[in-house]
Parts: structure tokens; C-alpha cells; sequence
């Protein structure tokens, strides 16, 4: 009926009543009718369809209505985001009631300046807000909230009853009550997360922003105490003892939460056996428990500047689920033969406990693999160490030779002292031990999501779609105003293709801001319970496998291969609960990160701008990172990156949009992407998390130091 619905309403090509459709579709009874009417409500419910005013029924895509997010800008006026086409602008004049992140109903009224569609909202489908973070004071007896996010465009009124113990200055969290006028709402302070001048909470106001929790609730805590603080021989019934093997593993220094450990041999044969055993989480984490549930609902662990939210509590993923060194732990390890091309021969996923011999840093293990200097207490595990850099450059050479993208992306490293002031900015250092780790965990996911794959039985993978040609027609048009033609087959659209285009482009000045801009060019990497393909990877089968402490999906595949390989229960009531319950996994994980990554670097730009506000006046050398007809953006070699406003420059600037530049009316003196200049920063703010920076020279070559 569905389907009969759609095609109806798209060859008509305009809006139909439900009698309408009844006559067209020629239905003969009272219960098709009734299915009819049902059928119509569930898509309009589900936004498949849309419901005029007069009852009358339409689609987006043949109207001038179209579905999507109301992004507002900090101005007030916004952007209706619509998938798989243009967005269309709307002025703060029709917004009707609309707020930042509501899904809407627009119309498309006309066109902007360069042909750029621009709308009203209609209708607000679906409003999310069920939060806001703000400072909090009291005026005429009442609470009322400056609000974090300025986006939106709305008042918080707070009565007496609901303040709780607010008091001028605090930061909190306010559930929405009700909605009073368009942009006026009653709420209730449900949180103080502290004063705002208090060490941590502006940090506390972003992660609840995002609605993540810090805290863990009772029936948590509750379940806590049944949880073990070592391993039991109950425990390590039926599983393969790994003890007596050459286990350790390789992290930061500061890490807490260890998910895998590795291993290896040289076999008889010439080939490799590579060991990667994961923390067993889902052995102590039981699907339906409070543990659980808790755990899906967070999705991820969220790593900020000063501190770790994680996804379960300590006592596990720091305690009883870390592959601490010198105890035992449960795992479940995937061994794989490897051949010299970097072709899985054999390999084998089973249940075991380990006990890690050694808990090595990346310093350490970069020292040796690097500089061939061997700290103390490591000396046994060189010869390993090495055996698995050789491993490591057979597998990112056979990674390569398939399309594998190394978009090349540097991170900044916030340095923050005990009261959380950033005291530093430094690029984190991405050496052997890390690329060495990064790829021995990649071929351990794709071993596993092959072998559930043939085995057609319901699972969750992670998946990255083929970009969308026109993102990758318009970096090209991009890159074409700055000179630079590829000459390769882009319609082909592969891996192999875009791997081509960063080498072309690897030696150019812009490199990295190109990079970055063709990685933003990409979709992005998702959860499903399909198998699509992971494009960056070029892996036709992925999934994630190897961090189920901070990660939901990794503890759901888990629990998958107990389900199916150790207890072998593929009953038709279990494989209909995954087919039911693995989309739901998969949507949840896939939004949950994505709050979890905005979180993390809207917490990095405040302290960003939080460090430069201590280094006004003070000059540093950076490149033309972004071009605009108000601005030019400039990013420093640490990667903070500020304005220089044309208006703020020492005479008139015209903006050049077809070749990407600004030329100065009277020098002629010309920015351009990817330039080297000298500047002062002239402002900061941490609340508004903007820095300013003023242009002193355009650096030659010879003057870079």
C-alpha cells in the first residue's frame, strides 16, 4: 500500500485528499479503506509524505516543500539542511517558531544572490529540545538563563518552585516544561553543575550540552557490586589459555581503559601469526541489564582535554575489563596466518585469557622501532617488536595497493595544568607504534565482519558510503581555481582514484588544508546492520570489533560471536531478536557519536581560544587556511586557527571568489590559500570560542624559520 501510495501521489504531481486517493487507487472495501487511512498516517507520521493544512497529501520531492534540520547562525538567520540536495537559506523573518536542530517543513519561495534557494519554515515536524545549558540569574523573582548556545532563539523562564538552589553566576542544566509563545519556554534547573568560574565546568556545560552524563545511576551502582575484581577459574571454563604466550600491550602513557593486546610468531612457513585479543566486556556487561542498557544509551567514551567520560564505570573499564599487565584477564582473540602480500591464510576467533607480560607506551616502542634505543624493562621484547613493524609494512603496503586514504590530518594536543587552563598547544605525535597498532586492529575487524558476513546471519558494520560525485566535482572546481588539474578517471569515483588525487596533491604547499577539505568532502562513517563497504579503508567488509570499553558496537559484535561461534545458538527466535534490535543498535551508536565527537571539538575550540586569550599581542607564523569575502582564516602550526576580518586590514581588499584570493586596491598585494603570513593576535574569547588574529607580512620562503 505503501509503495502504491508513493507512486500515486508522484505521477500526479500535486497534493490529493484521501478520497481522493481511495478513487485512484479503486479500493472495494471498508477494510482497504481503513488500511488506507492507516497507511497514510504512518508515513506522515515518519515524514514519508506530507499533510497539508486542508488534509490534502503530497511528496516532498515533487513540491516545492522539502524536509530537513534548521541549522540558525549565531545572526539569526539559518540553513535548511536536505539530504542529497541544495540547502536552502531562511531569514530570521520566517522562521516561524523554529528553532536551531528542529526537523521542518520548508518552502522553497525563490532564489538568493547566486542562485541559492531560499525559503520559510512551514512547519515544525519534530523538536528535539529537551535540554538547555545556560548561566543562570534571578530577575523579578524568577530564574531566567543566558544561554550557552546563542543559536538559539529562545527565553527560559524559571519559576520559583523549579530554581532547586540555583543562584546567580551557577551554570545549569534545565529541562524544558512548556512552551509559552514561539520562543518563550518554562523550565526546571535539574542540574547545577557549579559556578562558572569554577575549574571544569565549562567543560561540564559543553558535555551536557550534548546530553552526556558524567554520572552513573543507582541500579548501576547497584549492579556494580556482583561485579568481580579479578578473574575466577569459573570464569576460565572453556576458554583457551593464552598465559604462558608473549601478550603485551601498546597505548598511550596515560591510558587507563586497555582494550586489545597483540601478539606474534614467525611460522615455519615464512608466514605471520598475529595475535589481537580484545577485552571480553560483554562476558560482564549482560545484554538487558542495567550495565547495559546504560551503556547503549552513552554509545561511546568521550575523551576531553582534562578527563575521560566513559562508557562504563571504572571498576570495569579501568578495572576487571583493562588488560592490565601482570593479571589475568578474559578476552576474545582473533589469531591470524598472514602471508608475505598481507593475505589472511588462516585464522581462528575464540574465547581465551590472557596475561599481559608488559604495558608499553608508544614512546617507548617508537624509541626502539625508530631510533633503535631500547628502554629499560623492554629489552625482551624487541625482537617482537620488530618481527611486527615488518608485519606492519606488509599490511599498509597491501592496504595501499586496494585504495586505503591517508588523508595525512595532524591533531593539536591541549595541554591543561590542574585547573584545567591550557598551559600548551602541540601536535600529537603519530609514530611506528601507532600506525603499527592502527593496522594490526583493521585487519583483525575485517576478519571478523567477513566471517560473520558469509556466515548471512544478522550483525552491525561499520560502514562509509562512496562520496557523492558532486562534493568531489566541486573540490576539484576548488582546487582548479588554485591551479592544480587532475588529470584522473573521477568518474570512476574509487578508493584507488581519490588515493591518486592526494598524491597528486601531496607536494603542494596546501597540502594539508586540502587534505582536510577533501576529507570533509566524504561521507561519514556510520553504524548499520548492512554491509556497505568502508570507502577509506577500501574494505569491502568492516566492522569494529577491537574497543568494546569505549565503544557500544564493539561489545554488541562481541556479543554476537558468543551468540553465534561459542554457544552456537542460531535459532530462528535469536536471529529475528538481532534482525529487530541491530538497526536500533546501530542508529543509536552512529548519533551518539557524532554528539560525542561535537562535544570533543567544541571543547578543543574553547581552549584554544582559552590559550590565545593569554597570548594577545604576541606573534606567530601561519598559512592562509580558508578565504571569504568578509575574512581571511589563518592557521597556526600548532592548528589553531583565527580571522583576520578584511575590514581590519590596513586598506580595502577585493575578494576573488573564482580563483580563491584577496588583492589589495592600492599595494596589490595579494593572500591566498595556502600562504605563509606572520600575524599578531589581536582578540580571544573563550566564551564565544573566537580568536582574531591581525596580518603584520606575507612570509617568503627564505624568512619561514
Amino acid at each position: 500500500m505503501e509503495e502504491r501510495i508513493l507512486d500515486l501521489l508522484n505521477r500526479k504531481n500535486k497534493a490529493l485528499s484521501i478520497e481522493d486517493l481511495d478513487h485512484l487507487l479503486e479500493l472495494k472495501t471498508v477494510d482497504e479503506f481503513r488500511e488506507l487511512e492507516d497507511t497514510v498516517n504512518k508515513m506522515c507520521c515518519e515524514y514519508t509524505i506530507y499533510r497539508t493544512n486542508k488534509n490534502r497529501y503530497m511528496t516532498f520531492d515533487r513540491s516545492p516543500l522539502k524536509k530537513g534540520v534548521l541549522r540558525v547562525n549565531k545572526k539569526g538567520y539559518g540553513f535548511v539542511e536536505i539530504p542529497d540536495s541544495e540547502d536552502i537559506y531562511i531569514e530570521s523573518s520566517n522562521m516561524n517558531g523554529a528553532l536551531h536542530n528542529d526537523l521542518v517543513v520548508a518552502e522553497v519561495t525563490g532564489h538568493k544572490e547566486k542562485n541559492k534557494l531560499e525559503g520559510r519554515i512551514l512547519k515544525i515536524l519534530e523538536r528535539n529540545l529537551n535540554f538547555v545549558i545556560g548561566e543562570f540569574y534571578l530577575e523579578d523573582n524568577c530564574g531566567h538563563l543566558i544561554l550557552d548556545e546563542e543559536n538559539l532563539k529562545m527565553n527560559v523562564i524559571i519559576e520559583p518552585q523549579y530554581i532547586h538552589g540555583a543562584v546567580d553566576g551557577h551554570k545549569v542544566q534545565v529541562r524544558l516544561l512548556e512552551q509559552k509563545t514561539d520562543t518563550t519556554y518554562y523550565g526546571e534547573v535539574i542540574k547545577i553543575l557549579g559556578h562558572k568560574n569554577d575549574p571544569g565546568v565549562d567543560i561540564l556545560s559543553i558535555v551536557y550540552k550534548y546530553e552526556i552524563n558524567d554520572t552513573f545511576p543507582e541500579e548501576v551502582e547497584e549492579e556494580l557490586k556482583k561485579i568481580p575484581s579479578e578473574v575466577s577459574e569459573e570464569d576460565k571454563k572453556n576458554r583457551r589459555d593464552l598465559t604462558n604466550q608473549v601478550i603485551f600491550t601498546i597505548d598511550g602513557a596515560d591510558t587507563k581503559d586497555i582494550d586489545d593486546a597483540v601478539s606474534i610468531q614467525k611460522l615455519e612457513n615464512g608466514n605471520y601469526q598475529l595475535g589481537v585479543h580484545i577485552a571480553d566486556v560483554s562476558y560482564y556487561v549482560k545484554e538487558g541489564t542495567a550495565l547495559d542498557i546504560n551503556a547503549m544509551d552513552r554509545g561511546t567514551s568521550v575523551y576531553l582535554v582534562d578527563r575521560v567520560i566513559p562508557m562504563l564505570p571504572h571498576q570495569l573499564s579501568n578495572g576487571i575489563c583493562s588488560l592490565n599487565e601482570g593479571v589475568e584477564r578474559l578476552t576474545i582473540s582473533c589469531v591470524m596466518e598472514i602471508d608475505q602480500t598481507g593475505k589472511i591464510i588462516d585464522y581462528d576467533i575464540f574465547e581465551s585469557y590472557i596475561k599481559s607480560r608488559k604495558k608499553m607506551t608508544y614512546t617507548a616502542v617508537n624509541s626502539i622501532l625508530e631510533e633503535n634505543i631500547v628502554p629499560e624493562g623492554y629489552e625482551d621484547f624487541v625482537e617482537d617488536l620488530k618481527m611486527m613493524a615488518d608485519l606492519a609494512k606488509i599490511l599498509r603496503k597491501s592496504k595501499l595497493a586496494r585504495g586505503y586514504l591517508d588523508f595525512d590530518v595532524d591533531e593539536a594536543k591541549i595541554l591543561v595544568d590542574e585547573k584545567c587552563h591550557p598551559t600548551d598547544i602541540v601536535l600529537r605525535e603519530r609514530g611506528v607504534g601507532e600506525n603499527l597498532i592502527e593496522d594490526f586492529m583493521i585487519i583483525a575487524n575485517e576478519c571478523v565482519a567477513t566471517h560473520i558476513f558469509y556466515m548471512e546471519l544478522p550483525f552491525i558494520y561499520r560502514v562509509h558510503e562512496i562520496p557523492k560525485e558532486e562534493r568531489i566535482h566541486d573540490f576539484l572546481s576548488y582546487i582548479g581555481t588554485l591551479g592544480y588539474v587532475y588529470h584522473g578517471n573521477m568518474k570512476d569515483n574509487s578508493p584507488k582514484e581519490i588515493q591518486g588525487l592526494l598524491n597528486y596533491l601531496k607536494d603542494k604547499k596546501e597540502f594539508k588544508i586540502l587534505s582536510s577539505l577533501l576529507l570533509r568532502s566524504m561521507q561519514k562513517a556510520v553504524y548499520k546492520a548492512e554491509n556497505l563497504g568502508h570507502y577509506g579503508l577500501a574494505s569491502k567488509c568492516y566492522t569494529h570489533f577491537t574497543s568494546p570499553i569505549r565503544r557500544y558496537p564493539d561489545t554488541t559484535v562481541h556479543r554476537l560471536l558468543r551468540t553465534y561461534l561459542f554457544q552456537h545458538d542460531l535459532s530462528n527466535d535469536t536471529l529475528h531478536h538481532w534482525e529487530e534490535k541491530l538497526p536500533v543498535v546501530a542508529e543509536i551508536a552512529s548519533s551518539r557519536e557524532k554528539a560525542s565527537v561535537n562535544c570533543e571539538r567544541e571543547v578543543e575550540d574553547m581552549k584554544m581560544a582559552e590559550y590565545m586569550e593569554d597570548h594577545i599581542g604576541e606573534e606567530y607564523e601561519g598559512m592562509i587556511s580558508g578565504i571569504m569575502n568578509f575574512g581571511i582564516f589563518i592557521q597556526l602550526d600548532n592548528l589553531v586557527e583565527g580571522l583576520c576580518r578584511l575590514s581590519d586590514l590596513n586598506e580595502f581588499f577585493h575578494y576573488d571568489e573564482k580563483n580563491m584570493c584577496v588583492i589589495g586596491e592600492k599595494t596589490k598585494t595579494k593572500y591566498s590559500l595556502g600562504d605563509r603570513v606572520l600575524i599578531k593576535v589581536v582578540r580571544a574569547s573563550k566564551e564565544e570560542q573566537t580568536i582574531d588574529f591581525e596580518i603584520i607580512k606575507k612570509l617568503e620562503e627564505n624568512e619561514e624559520k
